[in-house]
């Protein structure tokens, strides 16, 4: 009587090379980044609207004193990775649900990804080239840290 090994025992070589599961990871990147974005949205929700003087105080000088606090600055750029990459992985996603024409799902693909690289660059320059003090800027719409002409 001869005995069948399970199929992955340590012992059997399976001729079949193993592959990333990109299905698997990005299962685990939705439900990873999904907890990690309610926290940042809150924190971003609570500090832009509750605290302080609330929605009235948002201008420039608001926003020129949060990108001048690095804090702030890895904050709102985590926020924009993870909420970008999390929205276009859910859209490829349905876009590989419902798009049977093998062409248009990869035209539909190409462009999620294309803008999805296009907005992450775009938004990342903003966050870090942000200039607080503007030269020619009305002295009363610039921070207090920014020095008066």
């Amino acid at each position: 009587m001869s005995v069948i090994e399970a199929p992955r025992s340590p012992g059997v070589r399976t001729a079949r090379k193993r592959r990333v599961n990109w299905e698997k990871w990005g299962w685990i990147y939705m439900r990873v980044s999904g907890v990690i974005l309610v926290v940042l949205i809150f924190g971003h929700l609570f500090v832009n609207l509750v605290a302080g003087e609330g929605v009235n105080a948002i201008d420039f000088a608001f926003v020129a004193g949060k990108l001048a606090d690095p804090f702030w600055i890895v904050w709102d750029t985590l926020l924009l990775w993870l909420a970008l990459i999390h929205g276009s992985n859910g859209i490829r996603t349905i876009i590989n649900d419902y798009a049977n024409n093998a062409i248009v799902r990869r035209i539909l693909l190409g462009a999620v990804l294309v803008s999805t690289i296009v907005l992450l660059t775009l938004g990342t320059l903003v966050i870090y080239t942000f200039d607080p003090c503007p030269a020619g800027a009305p002295a009363d719409l610039l921070p207090s840290f920014c020095p008066v002409p």
